[in-house]
């Protein structure tokens, strides 16, 4: 049985990497800021309530797990979400290696997609100016730092342009550094099938080192 430990365990992401772990007997020690935002109880589930801007903290709740998968979201209408989301994660890809885990699987963002030759998401103002905040320093941290690390292998799954509850489908397309589109020029995926998707790469590795998405 893989251990899993789950960051932002509680948002919208985090809880459907939640369920689909737990529905794939995964063993999960779920960290969040707010522990009653977990409405489910399962032997296989530990909620902590931790705060992981402290490498120690990750790395103490790490040790021993076969990954981290990091859902970390500051909080879309958090002020300050620039400068947390630079803060924090850091510091959980650097108490992850202190914990001697290797696999460190990221929610990343859509923003540093690509959807023309040298023209990224971010840079189409197509984004509401309110999110530019997270959408950037995500960004900034995936260009700037993960893509410079080597010592762990780790991933930056991106979903698509508009990820929205629905269906469990499978029935999607994985694509590397280009938002992916149907016919009609639309970007987007289920948080299920995102879902279903971080959980195939957990328990099958198929990118290292790397950032890959979803759509359909």
């Amino acid at each position: 049985m893989k251990k899993i430990l789950l960051i932002g365990a509680s948002g919208f992401v985090g809880s459907a990497i939640l369920n689909e772990a737990l529905n794939r007997g995964i063993e999960v020690t779920a960290v969040v800021r707010n522990p009653e935002k977990i409405h489910i109880s399962h032997p296989n589930l530990e909620v902590i309530k931790a705060d992981v801007s402290s490498s120690e903290k990750v790395a103490e709740l790490a040790k021993g797990k076969d990954a981290v998968i990091s859902a970390y979201n500051p909080g879309w209408k958090n002020p300050d979400i620039y400068q947390e989301t630079l803060k924090v994660y850091p510091a959980i890809l650097k108490g992850t290696k202190k914990a001697g885990v290797n696999r460190l699987l990221i929610v990343g963002g859509a923003g540093t997609l690509f959807v023309a030759p040298g023209t990224r998401v971010v840079d189409t103002g197509s984004l509401p100016e309110e999110i530019m905040g997270g959408v950037k320093s995500l960004g900034e941290f995936y260009l700037n730092t993960l893509m410079n690390e080597k010592e762990i292998d780790w991933v930056f799954f991106s979903p698509a342009g508009n990820i929205k509850p629905g269906e469990r489908t499978g029935n999607y397309r994985l694509g590397k550094d280009d938002l992916i589109v149907n016919d009609k020029g639309e970007s987007s995926i289920s948080v299920q099938d995102y879902a279903k998707a971080m959980i195939d790469e957990l328990e099958n590795p198929e990118h290292h080192q790397e950032r890959f998405t979803i759509g359909y």
